[in-house]
């Protein structure tokens, strides 16, 4: 067998395995236990039609497997975090927001699974971290342009207000997961973008 045919199958043991844990989450999502805690690595495995020894080979436990797992929706939230950059700023940021949580809402069972995974794994910390610090610049970057323009008034440093937002953001999807309001908490997150960036909420 040829060192990328071996590739190739190990890509799809791994692709299985993953798919097998993000079914298993959907299919827990609406139920009393639905932690990271009660899945074992042997149901996955099971479905996944590989074995226990080959999830260990790609994971070293399931809070890594869902890291790995997250990885899509890192992605959508990165498009929904992406600044749109026409229109009014309400409607800019409205869409903004919208579209971050829209992904959330798409990925629920996953955020939730990343909670518990983040509560017990300092990669899985460190990874969360990472991604969040990453829309940090491009955040600042908006809000500099905004106050050279005239559009918005200037203030503390842009980047400290970028990381203060997208906390609150991550906050506040937080929240959602423990079965807060969508539309409440929305439209806050809205509102303070909009008055800690333009210092109103209409322009």
């Amino acid at each position: 067998m040829s060192t990328q045919t071996r590739a190739h199958r190990g890509d799809q043991r791994r692709a299985a395995l993953l798919g097998s844990l993000d079914e298993i989450l959907r299919e827990r999502a609406g139920l009393d236990d639905s932690s990271l805690d009660s899945i074992n690595i042997a149901e996955i495995s099971r479905r996944a039609g590989v074995t226990r020894s080959a999830f260990y080979f790609y994971f070293e436990n399931k809070q890594a497997a869902v890291a790995a797992l997250m990885e899509e929706m890192y992605e959508a939230i990165a498009t929904g975090n992406r600044l749109r950059t026409d229109g009014t700023p309400t409607g800019r940021i409205t869409a903004t927001i919208v579209g971050l949580f829209d992904a959330w809402e798409a990925h629920r069972h996953l955020f939730r699974a990343m909670l518990d995974a983040r509560a017990t794994s300092a990669a899985v910390r460190e990874l969360w971290d990472s991604d969040r610090l990453s829309f940090v610049a491009p955040v600042a970057a908006m809000i500099s342009a905004e106050r050279a323009s005239g559009r918005a008034p200037n203030g503390a440093d842009a980047t400290a207000v970028a990381s203060v937002l997208l906390e609150l953001n991550d906050r506040m999807l937080e929240r959602l997961a423990h079965g807060g309001d969508r539309a409440a908490i929305q439209e806050a997150v809205i509102e303070i973008w909009l008055r800690t960036i333009y210092g109103r909420t209409e322009r």
